[in-house]
C-alpha cells in the first residue's frame, strides 16, 4: 500500500475513518447552514451576530479543557465519543426543527451553539487522542494526516453540498442531513474490534487534571507549538466569517457562491493533508515554513479584487492552513507520554478552537467597523508577528537560528545553530 495510506491496512481505522468522512460532510453542511441562517435570516448581515455565535461555539473549549482531557485519559474513549456523537445529532436535529417549524430565533441559535460547544469540548480530545488507541505508533502520523484529508475531502463536498441545498430548499434540511450524518459514526463505532484497541493505563487518581498541565509547561517544545497554534486558530482560522463576509458584503454573492469558497479552499487543504500524510517525522521547521506561506496567502486573499481571484487566493490559504495543523498535532501526539495523550490533546484543542471565543467577536467587530478585507488581514499580521517571536524565542532560548536560502534556485527554510553549524534539530524543539 502507498505510504500516502499507510493506516488504512489497519482493519479498525478503516471503519473509523469511514464513518468520520460521512460525518465530516453532514458537520461542514451544518456549518454552513448555520452561517447562513444567523446572515442572512435572523440578522441583515450582521457580522458581529455571527461573530458571537462562533464564539459561543468555541467557548467552552477554554472552560472544560482540562477536565475534558482527564475524562478522556480516564475513561473509555470509544464509549465517550459514543455519547457525544449522540449529543451532537440531538443538537442538530433540534436545530432543524426550530428551522422547519419557523419558530427558530437568534437568542435559540446563540443556546444551541452554546450546547453544542460543551458537547464537542468533551468530544474532541477523546476523539484525537482516540486515533492513536486504533493504529500502531509507528503510523500515528500518518493517520493524524488521513484524518485531516477526511475532514477537509468533506469540506469539499460539504459547502458546495449545502449551497445548493439551501438554494434549493432553504436551510432546514441542511441540518437534517447533518443529523443523520451522525449516524454514521456511531456505527463505524460498533463495528470495532475492542481487542485490536491499544487502550493505555488510565489514570484514576486525583490531580490527573493538575498533572497535565504541568507536564505541558516542562516541555518546551509543546509548549512553542501551542503558541503558534494559539495564534492561527485565534486570528487566522475563523473562515466561518470571513468567506461569509466576503462572498456577502464585497462581492454579494448568494448562498450557492458562498458554499463553493469553502469546497474550493478544500482542494488546497485536502492537497495539504494527503502530502503531510507521506511524511513519517513532522518537524518544527515544515511548521513554520506552512505559517511563513498562510501570511503570503491570506494577504493575497484579502486584497484579492474579484470573487473570482479570492476563490483561486482560497487553495493556497487551505494548502498553508492545513499543513500548519496537520503538522502541529502530529508534533504533539507523537511526542507526548501515551497516558497524558488525552489531558495534552484537550489543552492543544482548547489552545486551537478555544482561541476562537477571543477573536470571533473581534474580527466580527473588525468587518463591522472596518469592512470585511481586515477580517483577514488582521490574521495576515497576527501570524505574521508570531512567527517573528518564535523565531526570536528560538534564537534565544534554543541557541538556533531561522532562515532562508536558495538551493538550486528553490527557497529552503534552515534550523541551524549559531555558530552556523547545521545539526540535526533536537527532539525538544522539533
Amino acid at each position: 500500500m502507498s505510504p500516502t495510506f499507510a493506516s488504512l491496512s489497519v482493519r479498525n481505522y478503516r471503519f473509523w475513518a469511514t464513518g468520520a468522512f460521512v460525518s465530516n460532510v453532514g458537520t461542514w453542511m451544518g456549518r454552513v447552514g448555520q452561517d447562513w441562517l444567523v446572515l442572512t435570516q435572523l440578522t441583515d448581515h450582521s457580522s458581529s451576530a455571527l461573530g458571537i455565535v462562533t464564539g459561543l461555539q468555541f467557548l467552552p473549549f477554554i472552560l472544560l479543557a482540562p477536565w475534558a482531557g482527564s475524562i478522556a485519559d480516564r475513561f473509555s474513549k470509544r464509549r465517550i465519543l459514543a455519547l457525544t456523537q449522540s449529543g451532537l445529532a440531538l443538537t442538530s436535529a433540534l436545530t432543524a426543527v426550530l428551522v422547519l417549524t419557523g419558530a427558530v430565533e437568534l437568542w435559540m441559535i446563540l443556546v444551541l451553539a452554546f450546547v453544542q460547544g460543551l458537547v464537542t469540548a468533551v468530544d474532541n480530545p477523546a476523539r484525537q487522542a482516540f486515533v492513536s488507541e486504533v493504529v500502531p505508533h509507528e503510523v500515528l502520523p500518518n493517520a493524524v494526516a488521513l484524518n485531516s484529508a477526511s475532514f477537509n475531502g468533506a469540506r469539499l463536498i460539504g459547502p458546495g453540498l449545502a449551497g445548493l441545498v439551501i438554494a434549493a430548499w432553504g436551510t432546514g434540511p441542511v441540518f437534517v442531513l447533518n443529523t443523520v450524518s451522525f449516524v454514521s459514526v456511531l456505527i463505524a463505532l460498533a463495528m470495532l474490534d475492542p481487542s485490536r484497541l491499544s487502550t493505555p493505563r488510565s489514570a484514576r487518581r486525583r490531580g490527573s487534571v493538575r498533572d497535565g498541565i504541568r507536564y505541558v509547561r516542562g516541555r518546551s517544545d509543546i509548549l512553542l507549538v501551542l503558541f503558534l497554534v494559539f495564534m492561527l486558530g485565534t486570528f487566522g482560522m475563523n473562515f466561518q466569517i470571513t468567506t461569509a463576509l466576503m462572498a456577502t458584503q464585497v462581492f454579494h454573492k448568494g448562498a450557492g457562491e458562498y458554499g463553493l469558497l469553502g469546497s474550493i479552499m478544500a482542494i488546497g487543504s485536502l492537497t495539504a493533508a494527503l502530502l503531510t500524510a507521506r511524511r513519517n517525522h513532522p518537524q518544527l521547521r515544515t511548521l513554520l515554513l506552512a505559517l511563513a506561506g498562510f501570511v503570503l496567502a491570506t494577504g493575497g486573499a484579502a486584497l484579492s479584487p474579484s470573487y473570482a481571484g479570492f476563490a483561486v487566493a482560497l487553495v493556497p490559504v487551505g494548502l498553508t492552513a492545513l499543513t500548519a495543523m496537520t503538522t502541529a498535532n502530529a508534533m504533539v501526539q507523537t511526542r507526548v507520554a501515551p497516558e497524558m495523550r488525552g489531558r495534552v490533546m484537550a489543552l492543544y484543542m482548547a489552545v486551537f478552537m478555544g482561541g476562537t471565543p477571543l477573536g470571533a467577536p473581534v474580527i466580527g467587530w473588525i468587518g463591522q467597523l472596518f469592512g470585511a478585507r481586515w477580517t483577514i488581514g488582521i490574521g495576515t499580521v497576527a501570524v505574521a508577528l508570531s512567527l517573528v517571536a518564535a523565531a526570536y524565542w528560538l534564537s534565544r532560548h534554543e541557541n538556533m537560528r531561522v532562515s532562508y536560502e536558495f538551493e538550486n534556485r528553490r527557497p529552503r527554510l534552515v534550523v541551524s545553530t549559531r555558530d552556523d553549524v547545521r545539526e540535526p534539530m533536537p527532539e525538544a524543539a522539533r
